[in-house]
């Protein structure tokens, strides 16, 4: 019997609306769900894979424990007495810092991956969090948190209405986005240019998203943040600044022309192997234009100045007047996010206040570099991480120097793995959880509607009603949570039940909460919801800033509204916002926070040293395909092949004179070791860089991803050592580091 379901895909931060064809019980195709009211039918080639995906045989349906030695599934009872066996002693013992939590990018993909994981960490109260945030965005959690005061506060390009968009360091057309939920992101560039707008992308690769723009700029890798403060001083060299209905709202203005005094057009045109006219005309482009944004992504993050080059987009955006106005860079707000606070000083936002164990890194937004956790594993003494709860996650291919990962996780007393796969890095769990298949499991996007140029909301019941005696992946979790806190065996229904008793016992005592005064007990009692997740969800709607206020804005969302709207409820464009989202100290948005200053000299610094050099030398540069996503993906044969292969791409002038061939292999060196991968010559990138894709390694023993590892690819981050890291987020270098490439003969 074939049905028809609807579920927003899970694949990426796009969120398209999907229509999915069930056969009994198991996903036979997925199409663009046309009534979808933010993906309007769009869909790409991991959407369109969602069954295969679903019905992956290498996906785990059972939990995995250790025995004398190896892995063999167990009920799902043994699990969890077996994590509770191997965990809560160890703390018991060793103290909370003896466990490590590592969240992958999957878990912001799930409802239960964003709802569960705050509460494992305040049951076991470890300062060892590492996420993937410091391989990928955290130079914008950190930049945001100086700027604004809030390190959620990230503003997205309005690309419906803006007349310029100036793109760094991102590739949309091949990524989908990144922190800027946009469905059809490539239909709303070219709709961009259909209005007269402009695109300039900045990025060494001529890629798709390039190929498409008024003007592509390609600058050495690395030198992004130098280029941006290039363009912040031809603003106030030609007095093009104009902070318009900001300047009531922003300080520190003049600190920022002293900051950027040093990167003349001739010094960071030499540095960024730019010319001249091209930075003048950019910046000058910028500030004539109607509006525009300027956006920044993991090309420009991942980098060893990626909170100053973070820091800088939004500079842009301020001195332009752009920020926070229609067309400019502007602030989304979700339909469950706290509802909006009178403007006023806030808390603010600190780094730095504790510091890792071994090496000494500052912590970023309460995380630690996950390039340090293989060293806080390995070195003996107080504090030693002793257990690993990894969850969605798989730092060995993901991480600096997955070697050394490998052999410090097979190391530890006790590790428990959620993860529907057995892959490299959950091969060394004692305990493995897989959650449910995708169409077994709700949809709510808690974070990326965080991040949407249009604020909307959708929510998908599951497609596939699970088995019985299938945990579902909430309880999954906060049975996990009462592991942690040492309750095994209470009912996992009493974390929600904590949890919505905590959320609305601060929400009666808000003077500015349309429940203030009210029982919580009152509150509860009129939460629907079949399940603790969405109950949870049905609270948040109602307390949010569109919600209806338990009764209080009897039009406004609940659970049972967004049920009747099943293709979802459009809540408008985005809006300005400031002064509302400002919590820094001073109540205003602060341009020139001292940690950026202190930093901005070491920039200076490279800037000089630099410009001395010979400038010959080869580096890396990663890049995304449409048809994966980090290593999720490379286990589905409709998803492999074609363009989605692990080649170095390498300029036609350095193959020639290193000797390499298009298709034999090379052999690439840099500070962590050395790996092997095809030569694929093209002219699409600068001379002096080459490009290997993320994600890739899968040929380790111990796995069960029978697709992937027969194409294993090499692993691009075992070049690197874990050494390379901008210093005020933790960030990996991943991109722009020195690299020799050979024949591998």
């Amino acid at each position: 019997m074939s049905r028809t379901a609807l579920r927003v895909c899970p694949l990426c931060e796009a969120t398209c609306g999907l229509t999915l064809t069930v056969e009994n019980d198991r996903v036979t195709g997925a199409r663009g769900d046309r009534d979808d009211v933010f993906s309007a039918g769009f869909i790409c080639p991991k959407g369109a894979a969602f069954g295969e995906l679903d019905n992956d045989p290498d996906r785990l349906t059972r939990p995995l424990v250790r025995r004398d030695g190896r892995l063999a599934e167990a009920s799902w009872e043994e699990a969890f007495d077996a994590v509770a066996a191997g965990l809560r002693p160890l703390i018991d013992a060793y103290g909370p810092d003896s466990v490590a939590v590592v969240l992958g990018n999957p878990n912001v993909h799930t409802m239960a991956g964003a709802l569960y994981p705050t509460m494992l960490l305040g049951a076991l109260r470890t300062r060892n969090v590492y996420t993937a945030s410091t391989l990928d965005q955290m130079p914008k959690h950190v930049s945001s948190g100086l700027l604004f005061g809030d390190a959620l506060a990230i503003p997205v390009p309005d690309l419906d209405r803006t007349d310029h968009l100036l793109l760094i360091g991102a590739n949309p057309l091949e990524s989908n986005g990144s922190l800027c939920t946009a469905p059809d992101f490539p239909g709303r560039l070219k709709a961009l240019r259909r209005r007269g707008g402009r695109l300039t992308v900045v990025d060494p690769r001529r890629t798709r998203t390039a190929k498409l723009a008024d003007r592509h700029l390609a600058p050495r890798p690395g030198t992004d943040a130098a280029l941006l403060a290039a363009l912040v001083h031809v603003l106030f060299a030609e007095e093009l600044t104009d902070l318009g209905r900001l300047d009531g709202h922003a300080d520190g203005a003049e600190g920022v022309r002293a900051l950027v005094d040093a990167f003349t057009l001739e010094a960071a045109a030499a540095f960024c192997g730019l010319s001249a006219a091209d930075i003048r005309e950019t910046a000058r482009e910028l500030a004539a234009a109607p509006t525009a944004a300027v956006y920044g992504r993991v090309g420009s993050s991942t980098v060893e100045f990626g909170t100053l080059a973070s820091w800088l987009v939004d500079v842009l955006n301020i001195l332009t007047g752009n920020l926070d106005r229609p067309g400019g860079a502007m602030f989304p707000l979700s339909a469950t996010a706290p509802p909006p606070r009178p403007a006023g000083p806030g808390k603010g936002f600190a780094l730095g206040r504790w510091r890792s164990r071994v090496s000494g890194h500052p912590e970023a937004k309460s995380e630690l570099p996950l390039a340090t956790l293989a060293e806080e594993i390995e070195t003996p003494g107080e504090g030693q991480v002793r257990a690993v709860v990894a969850i969605a996650a798989n730092p060995v291919l993901s991480a600096p120097d997955g070697d050394r990962l490998d052999r410090a996780l097979a190391s530890v007393d006790f590790m428990v793995s959620v993860d529907p796969y057995l892959g490299e890095t959950a091969r060394h769990a004692h305990v493995v959880l897989p959650p449910p298949r995708p169409s077994q499991s709700p949809h709510h996007d808690f974070v990326f509607n965080g991040f949407a140029v249009r604020n909307q909301a959708r929510f998908n019941r599951e497609a596939i009603p699970l088995p019985d005696g299938r945990p579902d992946e909430g309880e999954i979790l906060a049975r996990l949570v009462l592991c942690a806190a040492g309750m095994h065996g209470a009912d996992p229904a009493e974390v929600d039940r904590t949890a919505v008793e905590r959320t609305l016992a601060k929400a009666v005592a808000d003077p500015h909460a349309p429940v203030h005064g009210r029982e919580p007990a009152e509150l509860a009692a009129r939460l629907t919801g079949r399940t603790g997740v969405e109950r949870r969800l049905d609270m948040m709607l109602r307390l949010g800033p569109y919600g209806d206020g338990f009764g209080a804005r009897p039009d406004g969302l609940s659970l049972e509204k967004l049920l009747e709207h099943p293709h979802g409820i459009d809540l408008g464009p985005m809006r300005p916002r400031i002064p509302e989202v400002l919590r820094t100290r001073s109540g205003r948005i602060e341009l020139c926070p001292a940690p950026i200053a202190a930093d901005m000299d070491r920039l200076r610094r490279a800037l000089v040293e630099r410009l001395h050099g010979d400038g010959t030398g080869l580096v890396l540069v990663g890049r995304r395909h449409l048809r994966s996503n980090n290593s999720w993906m490379h286990n589905l044969p409709a998803l492999t092949g074609g363009s989605n292969r692990c080649t170095l791409q390498v300029h036609p002038d350095d193959a020639a004179r290193l000797g390499l061939a298009d298709g034999a292999m090379a052999r690439i060196k840099s500070d962590g070791g050395e790996v092997v991968a095809p030569v694929e010559v093209t002219g699409t990138l600068r001379a002096g860089v080459v490009s290997l894709p993320h994600g890739w390694g899968h040929d380790r023993s111990g796995t069960r991803l029978s697709v992937a590892s027969a194409a294993p690819g090499a692993n691009v981050n075992q070049l690197l050592d874990g050494s390379r890291l901008d210093p005020l987020s933790g960030t990996a270098v991943l991109n722009g580091f020195p690299v020799q490439v050979e024949p591998a003969g």
